[in-house]
């Protein structure tokens, strides 16, 4: 009887324990989920040179310029949720600037003809709230033009131009923002 009882309480036990394992509870899915873009975009290939990682808000009916405002002073993270971050596998020349490689946050400031896009040593930041000029490492303008398709999603892309030079796209609404990348090449050696 004893045994009996000590099986069943064990039984009893295993079902309650394995019970508990199944009763996680995940979050749902992210409404601006995180992505990836990188150059070369071949995710096999080592040897990268820029690499993006940031939230892709959608624009569910609204206008662009209610959620990156078109302003000289209004500072946008760029995507959604943490300010987005780009790091360079190699030294560069970002809209012409020379940019060392690292992991920076990429800020911008929206316009109607150009956005200033901004690289920060700041990182790890949610949004642009704590932003600070004083943190900024260069500021390069980029190009806007306009899709021909309505881009629902906040996106970055890169396109090769030609030999080692890229164009960063990115893309929300009927807007399309540009801006020359290329491995910065050392003349001296």
């Amino acid at each position: 009887m004893k045994k009996t009882i000590l099986l069943f309480a064990v039984l009893v036990l295993s079902i309650i324990s394995s019970t508990d394992t199944y009763a996680q509870k995940f979050p749902r899915l992210d409404v601006s989920p995180l992505d990836v873009a990188a150059y070369p975009s071949d995710w096999r290939n080592s040897d990268k040179l820029v690499r993006v990682i940031y939230g892709r808000p959608q624009l569910k009916g609204r206008a662009l310029s209610s959620l990156a405002e078109v302003s000289d002073k209004g500072v946008w993270r760029t995507g959604a949720n943490e300010a987005s971050e780009i790091t360079f596998f190699k030294d560069v020349l970002f809209g012409g600037e020379s940019v060392k490689a690292g992991t920076y946050t990429l800020f911008s400031v929206p316009g109607d003809k150009e956005w200033t896009l901004i690289l920060s040593n700041v990182r790890n930041v949610w949004g642009h709230y704590t932003y600070d000029e004083k943190d900024d490492v260069i500021r390069v303008s980029g190009k806007v033009s306009e899709s021909e398709k309505s881009i629902e999603a906040f996106s970055i892309v890169f396109n090769e131009v030609e030999g080692n030079a890229v164009t960063m796209h990115l893309g929300w609404g009927n807007t399309v923002v540009s801006v020359s990348l290329e491995e910065e090449v050392d003349l001296e050696e």
